[in-house]
């Protein structure tokens, strides 16, 4: 070998050596650039799953608090963040009511319009049917007149479908309960104002107008014969739907986009009753709880960070940690600042993980639920919802687990409002003269069909009841029960009921 070539050679050797060398380093590095980042989002996800903790001693906590502002709300208007709203149903339905009558149930961003034959004692429901419509988003932020306008045209597309004999008999209108689920000063049985607007609804110029007014003009211009029976909140005709049926339900909840529950209240406990004790001596009270708020509540960064950026800050903060609307949020802004902070998702942040409410509640609970091996609902979830490939089995078990701590401090915050409510009407212990068996009413798509939250909130509830206290207490799921309980509201409060008497 000529000398030269030789000094080539070893040039060649060493050079190769150091990028050997450096290659090596490099992967060392990013080995523990990996490490120490994986390192940093397991921080993240300790830190709030802390945070989020919510043990026994803290729901009965919170139990007490929802106890004691009950008390404050039903003394005096604005004496409580729970406004403990008068609701004028006095009577919930005993079965005996007959006819057809009509539901509007306006919850959210879907509304949907039903028929209800009743037949009576012994019958029952005879026939029931419904449709249901999406609210455009537009109209959720625009006018009064635009959105009654576009409910009241669709209750006249269903009205004017119908058979001939769902008509009414000559010189009767057709009667209908209006499930209206927005914090509502009621008034009478068939007036309220509205309070405020809740779960993304903005229209400025409907905020202290009688709903019923703005939905009979809207009847009128579209020439529907229908008037107003009944204005109830979804949550009461939860209440009225479960009584129907089993006379025992004296409590309804609802877990769905947003959050409230309702109860029968003694009508002599109520100090801002001014009015004639009703006969039965009753009264349903709408809690609005979803507005209940404690020192007690396990609150985050992401929770206030949600809050201020939101529609109504400072409001609704029990609804904003417990319903279906922000629980998927919550688990964004989670894994927005472990893809930020700690490159969850490799060195790019996912453009789409910063849309606010791009992940919605259903997937959170679809990967929750996810039981195959590879966790590929989870992959295909961050895939088409944020863009996200290319995920590992590890990643995907962190995501997991955040949708477990999200979801369980929801459920069982849920639960401890339960309590609240039991403890108030003094259903939280066994009383002499043995069990009085009280019927929860549920409803909502969270509670509906997000298994994991349910069954956490049942389990916690039997938890900090115990054991023989819990025996007593029943959660039964009301299906439909709001649409079909604003019906049987209608029927109770007819108009045509003095006529006929």
């Amino acid at each position: 070998m000529k000398e030269g070539t030789g000094k080539v050679a070893v040039a060649v050797a060493v050079i190769g050596a150091a990028a050997a060398v450096g290659v090596a380093a490099y992967i060392v590095r990013q080995r523990m650039k990996s490490s120490g980042e994986w390192a940093r989002a397991m921080a993240i996800v300790k830190e709030f799953e802390e945070k989020c903790g919510t043990p026994e001693v803290k729901l009965k906590q919170v139990a007490d608090a929802m106890t004691v502002e009950m008390h404050a709300g039903l003394a005096s208007e604005g004496g409580s963040k729970l406004k403990m709203l008068i609701s004028y149903v006095d009577n919930l339905p005993t079965g005996d009511e007959e006819g057809v009558f009509y539901a509007l149930d306006l919850g959210g961003t879907n509304f949907r319009v039903l028929r209800v034959q009743l037949g009576g004692k012994e019958v029952g429901i005879v026939h029931q049917e419904f449709a249901e419509a999406s609210i455009p988003p537009a109209l959720m932020s625009h006018s009064s007149d635009a959105l009654f306008d576009y409910i009241a045209e669709k209750l006249a597309n269903f009205v004017d479908e119908e058979e001939q004999r769902f008509q009414q008999p000559p010189g009767r209108q057709r009667e209908l309960g209006f499930t209206f689920s927005f914090p509502v000063m009621q008034t009478s049985i068939n007036s309220g104002t509205l309070i405020r607007w809740t779960k993304g609804f903005s229209i400025d110029d409907a905020v202290g107008q009688d709903v019923v007014a703005e939905l009979t003009k809207a009847l009128q211009r579209k020439g529907v014969e229908m008037q107003v029976a009944a204005l109830v909140n979804d949550t009461i005709g939860t209440l009225a739907g479960g009584r129907y049926s089993n006379k025992d339900v004296s409590v309804a909840v609802i877990l769905g986009t947003g959050t409230n529950a309702a109860y029968v209240e003694r009508a002599q406990a109520i100090p801002k009753w001014h009015g004639p004790l009703p006969r039965s001596g009753d009264m349903v009270i709408n809690m609005e709880w979803g507005n209940f708020r404690s020192s007690h509540l396990p609150l985050t960064e992401f929770d206030h960070a949600l809050d201020v950026e939101s529609l109504n800050p400072g409001e609704q903060i029990f609804e904003k940690i417990t319903s279906g609307m922000y629980l998927g949020e919550i688990l964004r802004r989670v894994l927005l600042k472990m893809a930020e902070e700690a490159a969850f998702f490799g060195d790019e942040v996912p453009p789409k993980l910063k849309i606010p409410f791009i992940l919605r509640t259903p997937e959170m609970s679809a990967m929750h639920h996810d039981m195959s091996s590879d966790l590929r609902v989870v992959a295909n979830k961050l895939k088409d919802i944020v863009e996200i490939s290319n995920t590992s089995l590890k990643t995907r078990r962190v995501v997991v687990d955040l949708c477990n701590i999200v979801a369980t401090r929801g459920a069982r915050l849920a639960a401890a409002g339960v309590l609240g409510i039991l403890k108030k009407m003094g259903r939280d212990t066994l009383r002499d003269g043995g069990p009085q068996r009280t019927v929860i009413a549920m409803d909502g798509g969270l509670y509906e069909h997000y298994t994991e939250y349910r069954t956490c909130l049942e389990n916690t509830l039997r938890e900090l009841l115990g054991e023989e206290t819990a025996s007593s207490i029943v959660v039964e799921h009301s299906n439909d029960g709001s649409g079909i309980g604003a019906a049987l509201l209608a029927a109770s409060h007819s108009l045509y009921l003095e006529e006929n008497s």
